[in-house]
């Protein structure tokens, strides 16, 4: 088994602001032979099991097909999270990183809420160690705590508000129609470009997504002149100079929905590019173009693809079912704690449909209205 080292930001509740290092795992390539097995043996395992697969866009896209084809989900994580909760399988195998999976287990404790691997995370996780954060919360307690989905079960429980990127506008604008000032954590670009759009009174956590970070805006002004057609979908984890350039601006659904009723021919996409799976199938004919990570001669963290999502493969899903391996905890005082900022969420996404996207008559199953 081979290992990436990946350096991250880790910020410090008082401002500053080093470099951290962890580790990735880098899975084995299948022959077409050992894949058909492998989608087989998982397909087979999840009947067994009473489970169900919840995918996420970025991760492989033999794991999304197997998600769509044994009846679970691919989606972003605001549909990850309300399709699990809402299926009645008893087991949850949740294909994307470790807070998705904290999130899936913090809303059906019942449960068994299984990873493909464990040890898949995020550097906006990483980059929010949760004692360091509840030291910033009580230096500003006049502040409402909202926090974005990529983050720990741990963080999550100190928050007033959990969002996902398909619904922070609305409840950022929400909370700031009441006068309420913001505490944001944990990715710093996200949260300024709500500022912008809201006028919102917002407190930055300084955390950064090492796949959004890269995306230039200098670089991808450059692409553009090449593709004078060319619509730019970005994704608002993307520094400003990026979003500034896009022609939509959203969530992996909302991008995502943007290719397929789109018009142009060829669309330029700054997320991670594993969504170009399910894009591919869902607008083919479509071409669709990766957005420069700061050009061809810089040092690449990601490349644009999250090395964490990609340590998500079959031989996980079968391993995580055959042997239990990959199960999610969450200590009880924690997930009740957690509960309630997610839940104000998804009953302020239920309560107001209206200020999310809606969704196309006859669309995709499972994409979700944002």
């Amino acid at each position: 088994m081979s290992q990436v080292q990946v350096e991250y930001a880790l910020p410090g509740g008082d401002g500053s602001e080093s470099i951290a290092r962890a580790w990735a795992r880098v899975p084995l390539v299948p022959t077409p032979a050992q894949r058909a097995e492998q989608k087989a043996r998982a397909a087979a395992l999840l009947a067994e099991h009473d489970a169900v697969l919840v995918a996420h866009f970025y991760v492989d896209g033999d794991l999304q097909d197997l998600a769509l084809e044994t009846g679970g989900c691919v989606a972003d994580s605001l549909e990850m999270a309300r399709f699990g909760r809402d299926h009645p399988a008893r087991t949850l195998v949740v294909a994307g990183v470790r807070f998705m999976g904290e999130t899936a287990k913090i809303l059906s404790p019942a449960k068994r809420v299984l990873a493909p691997d464990l040890e898949a995370t995020c550097s906006l996780d990483l980059g929010c160690p949760p004692d360091e954060f509840a030291a910033f919360c009580a230096a500003n307690p006049d502040r409402t705590v909202v926090v974005y989905a990529n983050t720990s079960a741990a963080v999550k429980a100190r928050a007033d508000w959990m969002v996902t990127s398909s619904c922070a506008l609305a409840i950022v604008r929400h909370l700031a129609a009441r006068g309420e000032r913001i505490l944001w954590a944990p990715d710093r670009h996200l949260g300024a470009y709500i500022a912008r759009e809201t006028g919102a009174d917002m407190l930055m956590w300084n955390g950064a997504c090492v796949v959004h970070e890269e995306f230039k805006g200098l670089e991808l002004e450059l692409l553009r002149a090449e593709h004078p057609g060319a619509k730019v979908l970005v994704h608002p984890e993307s520094p400003a100079s990026g979003v500034a350039q896009a022609d939509v601006v959203g969530s992996t659904s909302q991008l995502l929905k943007a290719v397929i009723e789109g018009e142009a021919a060829t669309y330029i996409v700054a997320t991670d590019n594993g969504i170009f799976h399910r894009m591919g199938q869902l607008a083919p004919g479509k071409t669709l173009i990766e957005a420069p990570t700061a050009g061809d001669s810089a040092t690449c963290k990601s490349c644009a693809h999250c090395p964490w999502m990609a340590m998500n493969d079959l031989a996980g899903v079968i391993d995580a079912l055959e042997r239990g391996t990959g199960e999610i905890h969450v200590p009880e005082p924690v997930r009740l704690r957690a509960l309630v900022p997610i839940e104000r969420m998804l009953d302020f996404v239920a309560e107001h449909p209206d200020s999310l996207v809606a969704p196309t008559h006859g669309f995709v199953p499972h994409l979700g209205s944002a």
